[in-house]
C-alpha cells in the first residue's frame, strides 16, 4: 500500500456513514440478540474461544447486527477470513476463494472462514458448488440473510449449518445505540453540541422499527442538515425528526416470511372473530403494498371454509367485495375490503364444508361404491336394465321429503356431513335430524356419524 491508498482509505473511513463508523468493535459493544451472543451463550464462547469450526447462518430483519457479527468473528479468529457478497459474486468469485483457501490450508496449515453477504441472492447451481468443501471443511460458511434459510438456503447446507435467528432491537437498545451515537468522540457526534428533545428521541426510536441502521441514517441526516445556532448548539426538534425519518419502514417481503406470516394473522384473526386485529393485519399489508386481490382470494376462501353455512351471505359478499374492487380500484376500494373483513370476522363461524374432505378420504380409502339402481338414469336402460326404478320423486309427497336410500350401500348410516349450532345452519340442523331419523327408521339402518376434520 503507497501513500496515495492509505490516504485514499483515511479519507473513505471519516466519509463513511455513521452506522458504517459507529459497528461495534468488540463483543462488549454489540447491542441485542443476547440470546444468541450474550455471556455464557455458546456462539459468545466460540467467537472468544476462537472455535468456530461448524458453519452458520445468520438470519433476521434488517439492521439487527447479521454482518457486524460476522466481522467481530473475523477480528477474533487466527483463521483467513473472506467476505464476499452474494448480490456481486458468482461463481468464478468462489472458485477463486476455493482455490486460495485449498493452498492456504496446504502450505499454511490454515483454516479460512468465508463470508457470504445475502446467501439467499445465490442460486441453486452456486449453493451447490459451495457444497461439497462446506462439507470437506475446507470453507467454514458463515451466511447472512434476511429471508427464510429453510426456504432461500439448500437443504444440503442449511443441514450442515447452525441456525441463528435475530431479532429487531427494542427500544431499549435503540435507545443505547442513540446515546453512543450522540458520545462517541471517535466515530459519533461526541465532539459536537448536540441537543435533542425527548419527542424526537422517542420519534426516531419508535419509527427506526428495530433497525439499527435505519435508526442511525435518520441521527445521520437530522445532524447533517440542521445549521447550528449563534452559540453552535445542533437542536434536533420533533419536526426536524419527523423530516429525518417520516414513515416506518414496514417489514413486508411480498415473497417472504412476512408476506406468510401477516395473511396467516388476518385470516386467523377473521376466523377468530376478532375484527380489531383483522382490521390490524389488513392495514399492514395494504400499506405495505401487498396485491388486493390476494388478500381478497383468501376471503372468498375462508367464508366457505370458516362461515360456511352458519351465514350463507358470507360467501357472497366476500365474492362482492372482489367484484366491486375490480370496479372500483384502489383507493376506494378498500372499503369493499373493510366490508367484507368486518362482515365475516363479525359472522357466526362453521367449518361444516369441510366434510367433504371426509367423504373423499372414505372413497380413497374404501374405494367408490356403486349407485344405487333407483338412483341410475332412466332415460337410457330403464327398460333393459331397470335403471331409476323404485325412485320417490320427493315432490309429490308432504313436505316434500320422502326416505329412501341415496348412499351407497356400503356406507349407508354414515353422516359425513355435521352442521354447527351456528346461524342459519342451526335451523339447517333441525331439519336434517328429522330426515335422518326417519331415513334411518324406513331403511332399517344404524347411524354412524363421522366426525368433520
Amino acid at each position: 500500500m503507497d501513500l496515495f491508498d492509505h490516504a485514499m482509505q483515511e479519507r473513505m473511513k471519516n466519509e463513511a456513514p455513521l452506522a458504517a463508523r459507529l459497528r461495534p468493535r468488540t463483543l462488549d459493544e454489540f447491542v441485542g440478540q443476547d440470546h444468541i451472543i450474550g455471556e455464557g451463550r455458546l456462539l459468545r464462547r466460540a467467537i472468544i474461544a476462537d472455535r468456530l469450526f461448524s458453519s452458520i447462518i445468520f438470519t433476521g430483519p434488517p439492521g439487527t447486527g447479521k454482518t457486524t457479527l460476522a466481522r467481530l468473528i473475523a477480528l477474533h479468529t487466527q483463521a483467513h477470513f473472506e467476505n464476499i457478497s452474494a448480490v456481486l459474486a458468482g461463481v468464478a468469485d468462489l472458485r477463486r476463494v476455493i482455490a486460495e483457501a485449498t493452498d492456504r490450508r496446504r502450505l499454511y496449515h490454515k483454516r479460512t472462514i468465508l463470508f457470504v453477504d445475502e446467501v439467499h441472492r445465490w442460486n441453486k447451481a452456486q449453493q451447490d458448488a459451495l457444497l461439497p468443501h462446506v462439507e470437506s471443511g475446507m470453507i467454514t460458511l458463515i451466511g447472512a440473510t434476511t429471508e427464510n434459510p429453510y426456504f432461500d438456503v439448500i437443504p444440503a447446507l442449511v443441514s450442515r449449518s447452525r441456525i441463528f435467528q435475530l431479532e429487531p432491537l427494542n427500544q431499549q437498545q435503540l435507545e443505547i445505540i442513540f446515546q453512543r451515537a450522540l458520545t462517541d468522540k471517535e466515530n459519533g457526534y461526541g465532539n459536537r453540541n448536540i441537543i435533542v428533545d425527548d419527542k424526537a428521541r422517542e420519534h426516531l426510536t419508535h419509527l427506526a422499527g428495530g433497525d439499527a441502521r435505519n435508526l442511525l441514517n435518520a441521527i445521520e441526516l437530522a445532524v447533517e442538515t440542521t445549521l447550528p445556532d449563534s452559540d453552535g448548539c445542533i437542536h434536533i426538534t420533533l419536526d426536524v425528526a419527523q423530516e429525518s425519518i417520516q414513515k416506518r419502514a414496514l417489514l413486508y417481503d411480498r415473497m417472504g416470511d412476512e408476506h406468510y406470516d401477516t395473511i396467516s394473522a388476518f385470516i386467523k384473526s377473521v376466523r377468530g372473530s376478532d375484527p380489531d386485529a383483522a382490521l390490524y393485519w389488513l392495514a399492514k399489508m395494504i400499506l405495505a403494498g401487498e396485491d388486493p386481490r390476494f388478500i381478497l382470494r383468501r376471503l372468498i376462501v375462508l367464508a366457505g371454509e370458516d362461515i360456511g353455512l352458519a351465514d350463507p351471505h358470507g360467501i357472497q359478499v366476500a365474492a362482492s367485495a372482489a367484484y366491486a374492487f375490480e370496479y372500483i380500484g384502489m383507493p376506494e376500494g378498500i372499503y369493499p375490503i373493510i366490508e367484507a373483513t368486518l362482515y365475516l370476522a363479525t359472522a357466526p363461524k362453521s367449518n361444516s364444508a369441510g366434510a367433504y374432505f371426509c367423504v373423499r378420504e372414505e372413497i380413497e380409502k374404501n374405494g367408490a361404491g356403486s349407485v344405487p339402481v333407483h338412483l341410475m338414469d332412466d332415460n337410457r336402460d330403464s327398460k333393459g336394465f331397470g335403471h331409476g326404478k323404485g325412485y320417490q320423486y320427493p315432490h309429490l309427497f308432504p313436505g316434500h321429503f320422502t326416505p329412501q336410500q341415496y348412499l351407497p350401500t356400503s356406507v349407508m348410516g354414515k353422516y359425513f356431513y355435521q352442521p354447527s349450532d351456528q346461524g342459519y345452519e342451526q335451523q339447517a340442523a333441525e331439519r336434517l335430524k328429522k330426515w335422518r331419523d326417519a331415513q334411518a327408521k324406513a331403511l332399517g339402518i344404524s347411524k354412524t356419524e363421522n366426525s368433520n376434520k
